[in-house]
């Protein structure tokens, strides 16, 4: 055997084990698992049963498993994703505004439901409670949901602002429920005497015969402002991003499996959405010094 033979032998050798090597830290490199939160609008059982449908059919369309982490609380969803402990997080208005900033920009949002591009805040209170306006308000028990909530805390704040009412000087108390559900709960049971909260929430309770409106009720409905959204880290391959994009916004109210997701997510569909939708947000944000 001559030594060319032999140093030909080796080469390929060696260029069978570099590629062998390059294939199998590709596999290493491959994402085989999507993880993904979101902030704890409802309690977790409701957030898990609201998710289930829609994490097989993303397993579906990607190709890939889904796994659901669960968080306490609204800044344990930004810091999961800002620190990239999950992949895609569902996020109200300010924790996207509060995760892209402690990111840096780098929080990308992909898509969001029709509604929130015209979302609103309802103020509700017990109907005998004499509360009719914001101006009653004053005096009152009053509850917001998180503090990190844009629905249910922000965006009610703002405009309470506008209508020149400070809630820590003019409100006898101001509570933070940490849920939506929580917040409807405490002024049926009596704890405060109105409250703010998410407008899809509270017509999904009256849908489902969950609060007699007889009893409490609607008082002041919000002007309407941009909310929710699905988003992802900068850093995740840009192939992927697309995809699960193209996912979201594939679902068709007229596929009947689609229609179950679409219903569970309280949304007739989703669109495309840019950092640019979530400006006026952080504007409201730092007016309210929330920011």
């Amino acid at each position: 055997m001559t030594p060319s033979f032999v140093s030909k032998i080796q080469t390929a050798a060696l260029a069978g084990v570099l590629a062998l090597s390059a294939a199998f830290t590709s596999m290493a490199n491959a994402q085989t698992v999507l993880r993904v939160t979101t902030i704890p609008e409802e309690a977790a059982t409701e957030q898990v049963r609201k998710f289930t449908p829609l994490a097989n059919y993303l397993e579906k369309q990607l190709g890939m498993k889904v796994q659901f982490t669960p968080v306490t609380d609204y800044p344990a969803a930004v810091e999961s994703l800002v620190n990239k402990k999950v992949d895609l997080a569902w996020l109200g208005g300010f924790t996207f505004v509060q995760a892209n900033l402690r990111s840096g920009g780098k929080i990308v949002p992909l898509a969001q439901r029709e509604e929130d591009t015209r979302f609103q805040s309802v103020f509700i209170a017990k109907t005998h409670s004499g509360i009719k306006s914001l101006a009653d308000m004053k005096g009152k028990q009053v509850s917001f949901g998180s503090q990190s909530s844009t629905s249910g805390h922000l965006m009610p704040r703002s405009f309470l602002l506008q209508a020149q009412i400070e809630p820590e000087k003019d409100f006898k108390r101001t509570a933070y429920s940490g849920a939506h559900d929580a917040t409807i709960a405490s002024v049926v049971s009596g704890k405060v005497d109105a409250a703010a909260l998410d407008i899809t929430v509270w017509k999904k309770f009256v849908a489902d015969n969950k609060v007699d409106t007889q009893a409490v009720n609607v008082f002041f409905t919000t002007p309407p402002y941009f909310n929710y959204n699905w988003s992802v880290h900068a850093d995740m391959p840009a192939d992927l991003r697309e995809k699960i994009k193209a996912a979201l916004l594939a679902l068709n109210p007229a596929n009947p499996e689609h229609a179950e997701i679409l219903k569970l997510n309280r949304a007739t569909r989703y669109v495309p959405t840019t950092p640019e939708n979530y400006k006026g947000l952080e504007s409201a944000a730092r007016s309210a010094g929330l920011l």
